[in-house]
């Protein structure tokens, strides 16, 4: 039963090596008919990523079709993504892991979900495994508009390592390597950068990243347990005003506050393990992460201290700093039987995450010296989530997917204004819902209905006065609620191409977001999206691929 065989193929596949017997697929793409529960769901394979360069780490998540990712403030701060009619910022609403490890940073000193990539080393990443929408139990936080599960390699080939030299200063160092070590086998990487950029006010970026992992596979037990370490520092060249330009006052490649940038660190070390059963598998990650960020900016430049007031010294920069130690565990047991003679396959998880950010800051300051505090904190937020999952295979031609998650959130902040120091907890439930009908001459038809969430800044959640005006303010709601729906057909009617459209729609209940940059909370209202996606992949020739990716999408406020 195809059924059977492609949850057991997605169980088995997220870590090649780590995660059950090792799956060989000699494809780009593991997308065919049969394969996935919605036809906006996919999976990039290595050879892929192999033969597709990527100029930036974030830039691996432009595989999924209809990320956009940019750059701005230096290649040392995360990018901004775009998807289905969100700008997402810096993740949020686009949940992002690493081999079973968050990416996405909740109640971030920068923004919410802030999901920096730039650890990433793309020569390492086996598989990539996209969702998009809701409708998945199995994703929760940062999830509304979609989610990326990224998985390094446990082994290679064959040792190497590569020298790049470009203009602008732009060098990379990267060497990387495995070999056998007693029953298992270790792979080690290292990676050095250097870039100034085009910019008038060289961008001094330098970073040094490390990878070291172990991995075995014993018997009915895969395991694999993985160190990593990075650091980066960077002065940056932010946005100017077009009128500054065209009027000479700058040059277009110029900075108005040449003190501007940050440094930036995390240090990893997780754990994946799978036991691999006769009805299924059991699966755990457990991760701990140390993370730290001082970010300088300067977007209005004198706005705040103009000139004509007599402060043409200080300036609008600002600093946004944080301490975190962030640990999580998650277990997942999936088995698959029958209902009656119908085959089916079960899954139930638990999904636990800590975290402590300790300093959490904001202040003013002048060329990175601190000018005036604007808020002090230390949060601790804590979640759990519980889901389950129910297929059925009906029919050879009817699918049914009927999932739902449990999410309890605590949030514990403890600020310099004890007006805005306070404890909140929350909780939401989640439905999903799929069928899936076919396949008829290769061509299979997706409905899918679920409702996801994500968390607000736990400062909003307690604060009752505005750092910036001292005015008395509400307190936002933890966890906004999202709906979303979706109807799609992928097929494989022409040989070697694989194709699928899909139409969906999407509920906020709010768009409101803590800005980081002022301290305090953004009011805004609920949001309906709407889009439609075609993609395209086509293999014409063993030595020629085409891709074709098309998305177009309306997002509006619903109310006034």
């Amino acid at each position: 039963m195809f059924w059977e065989a492609a949850e057991i193929h997605a169980q088995q596949g997220g870590a090649d090596a780590v995660r059950g017997d090792a799956i060989v697929v000699e494809g780009h793409h593991d997308n065919a008919v049969g394969t996935t529960d919605a036809a906006s769901q996919g999976t990039i394979t290595q050879k892929l990523i192999e033969e597709r360069p990527a100029l930036r780490p974030g830039e691996v998540l432009e595989f999924v079709p209809g990320v956009i990712v940019t750059q701005h403030s230096g290649d040392g701060k995360a990018n901004q993504y775009f998807l289905r009619g969100f700008n997402l910022d810096h993740g949020t609403d686009f949940a992002t892991f690493l081999d079973g490890v968050p990416v996405n940073m909740r109640s971030h000193a920068h923004g919410q979900g802030y999901t920096d990539l730039n650890f990433l080393i793309p020569e390492l990443v086996s598989r990539i495994d996209y969702r998009k929408g809701p409708y998945f139990a199995e994703d929760g936080d940062f999830a509304n508009a979609g989610s990326a599960r990224i998985r390094y390699a446990s082994t290679l080939k064959e040792p190497f390592a590569s020298a790049t030299v470009g203009g602008h200063g732009y060098q990379r160092l990267l060497t990387a390597g495995s070999t056998g070590l007693g029953e298992g086998q270790v792979l080690g990487a290292l990676e050095l950068g250097h870039n100034n950029g085009p910019w008038q006010v060289p961008e001094g970026f330098n970073k040094v990243n490390g990878v070291l992992r172990w991995s075995t596979n014993r018997g009915q037990d895969s395991f694999a347990l993985t160190g990593m370490v990075y650091a980066a520092k960077w002065t940056a060249t932010d946005q100017i005003p077009a009128r500054a330009v065209s009027q000479g006052l700058v040059d277009r490649f110029g900075s108005l506050d040449p003190s501007d940038g940050g440094t930036t660190g995390r240090s990893s070390l997780s754990l994946n393990w799978t036991r691999s059963l006769a009805d299924g598998a059991f699966n755990v990650d457990a991760y701990v992460v140390r993370s730290r960020l001082d970010l300088f900016n300067n977007f209005t430049f004198q706005l705040n201290h103009p000139f004509d007031l007599g402060d043409p010294i200080n300036g609008d920069q600002f600093h946004q700093f944080e301490r975190r130690t962030m640990t999580g565990f998650s277990a997942m047991r999936t088995w698959v039987g029958t209902l009656g003679e119908a085959p089916m396959t079960n899954k139930v998880g638990l999904q636990t995450r800590y975290d402590k950010v300790d300093p959490l800051g904001l202040e003013a300051t002048v060329a990175r010296v601190p000018a005036a505090p604007v808020r002090l904190d230390a949060v601790n937020e804590a979640s759990a989530g519980l889901f389950a999952e129910n297929a059925v295979q009906w029919t050879p031609w009817l699918r049914s997917i009927v999932g739902a998650r449990f999410d309890e959130y605590s949030f514990k902040v403890r600020s310099d204004n004890a007006a805005n120091s306070g404890d909140v907890g929350a909780n939401i439930v989640s439905p999903k819902l799929g069928l899936v009908l076919g396949p008829w001459a290769k061509t299979e038809i997706f409905l899918n209905y679920g409702e996801g969430f994500h968390s607000n800044d736990a400062r909003g959640t307690v604060t009752h006065v505005s750092p910036q005006t001292g005015a008395a303010v509400d307190p936002v709601t933890p966890l906004v609620k999202s709906k979303g729906q979706e109807i799609g057909v992928k097929t494989n009617i022409v040989p070697g191409l694989t194709s699928s459209v899909a139409i969906w729609q999407l509920r906020l209940a709010s768009e409101l977001v803590f800005s980081g940059d002022a301290g305090d909370t953004q009011a805004s209202r609920a949001s309906l999206r709407q889009g439609v996606e075609w993609s395209n992949h086509w293999i014409v020739k063993p030595w020629l691929l085409l891709d074709l990716d098309l998305s177009a999408s309306r997002a509006r406020f619903t109310q006034d």
